[in-house]
């Protein structure tokens, strides 16, 4: 069993950048991979970026690509997501999500999810 806590949300202007974070409870987190998925009122949830387990493999949506860094502390069981040159579409729920073994780009791969984070970008 695995429980996700998102954090770091908030609201930023254009260009700006936050960093979310995502704790996880359970002995075996460093087994799972790990996606943060967003969606927009009206949009389906959309997968932003993926993380294996042990950290050396990525993936990334292509409208966050070379602006989203996604990373993972195993020690602290936590991933981030570090989000530059944040945009008005970047406003979302931003979820995270994680599924034991790899990584894919669809939600019901994943087991375990968290409520939630608001991030709000102003023009």
């Amino acid at each position: 069993q695995v429980q996700l806590v998102e954090s770091g949300g908030g609201l930023v202007q254009a260009g700006g950048s936050l960093r979310l974070s995502c704790a996880a409870s359970g002995r075996t987190f460093s087994s799972y991979a790990v996606g943060w998925f967003r969606q927009a009122p009206g949009k389906e949830r959309e997968l932003v970026a993926a993380i294996s387990w042990s950290g050396e493999s990525t993936d990334y949506a292509d409208s966050v690509k070379g602006r989203f860094a996604i990373s993972r502390d195993n020690a602290k069981n936590t991933v981030y997501l570090q989000m530059n040159s944040l945009k008005p579409e970047d406003t979302a729920v931003y979820y995270c999500a994680a599924a034991l073994g790899r990584y894919r780009n669809f939600e019901s791969w994943y087991n375990y999810w968290g409520q939630g984070t608001q991030v709000t970008v102003s023009s």
